[in-house]
């Protein structure tokens, strides 16, 4: 009868043990798939290559409008309108085409940047995480969209 009670619990410590394993080692699978998950945000192709000069040019045009506080970044990675007084009569008229201009080229950029780590559904968390950058690297006087409120940097 001992022995019954000793091989049956051994064998239970058997089982407990190779479930241990088996938990452990599809929790160290999951972690490093999670640890490859994350999108490669300096990741280069032709189109890349592409919007990133075509902002980089316009960034010129922009940066007065920014010290100015007439254009402003938003939470969603792109830029906005926000004070046309700041803006000098004689270039009203193009503000809202260069920041369309611009918006375009950020929308294009997060859904390149996706589509190149082979993941087109990461456009979301790829366009996040740039808005997080702009804004953290954004010049002091810039502002910025706090939930609904503006903010200055």
């Amino acid at each position: 009868m001992m022995k019954t009670i000793a091989a049956t619990l051994s064998l239970q410590n058997i089982r407990f043990q190779h479930l241990v394993w088996t938990l452990l080692t599809m929790t160290l699978f999951v972690l490093a798939n999670l640890a490859q998950a994350a999108a490669n945000l300096e990741i280069d192709t032709p189109a890349i290559t592409a919007l990133k000069s075509s902002m980089q040019a316009r960034h010129a045009q922009l940066l007065p409008h920014y010290n100015s506080g007439a254009v402003g970044l938003t939470a969603n990675g792109l830029i906005e309108v926000r004070d046309t007084t700041a803006v000098p009569l004689k270039d009203r008229g193009g503000i809202n085409s260069l920041v369309s201009a611009e918006n375009t080229d950020r929308n294009a950029l997060y859904k390149e940047i996706a589509k190149a780590n082979g993941h087109p559904e990461w456009e979301g968390e790829v366009r996040q995480t740039f808005a997080g950058r702009w804004i953290d690297k954004a010049q002091g006087g810039w502002y910025y969209r706090s939930g609904s409120d503006w903010a200055k940097k």
